[in-house]
């Protein structure tokens, strides 16, 4: 980790393990404009053990209910838009039927993604 401080007449740099109490305190005594913290403690997110986990759980069925919840609709209103049932909407949601390709065209317009989030 770097800690750069920059205010004129000062300018020093700390590298290492930097305790955050220094660094709020630089940040008070110099303000957060003129303390530059850089950090190579940085991983992909893509690499990590939990990511691969999750992303082999990454269902056709749970994109769906993903991207229900985040456009704010209730089982019944998507149900609605699709020409489908409640029940029929749960059932592809919880991976017990299928997405045709022809819902997974409609759920794509709907929600503005692509087909493939649904395949």
């Amino acid at each position: 980790m770097l800690v750069a401080v920059r205010k004129p007449p000062i300018e020093f740099n700390i590298t290492g393990t930097i305790p955050k109490s220094l660094i709020s305190g630089l940040v008070r005594e110099y303000g957060a404009d003129n303390v530059r913290v850089e950090s190579d403690d940085y991983v992909n997110a893509m690499e990590m053990e939990w990511f691969k986990n999750l992303e082999c759980e990454d269902t056709p069925g749970k994109n769906m209910r993903f991207y229900r919840k985040l456009a704010g609709m209730t089982q019944p209103v998507l149900a609605e838009r699709l020409g489908a049932t409640k029940q029929f909407v749960s059932d592809m949601e919880n991976g017990r039927k299928p997405i045709s390709k022809t819902t997974a065209k409609k759920l794509a317009k709907i929600f503005d993604v692509s087909v493939a989030r649904f395949i």
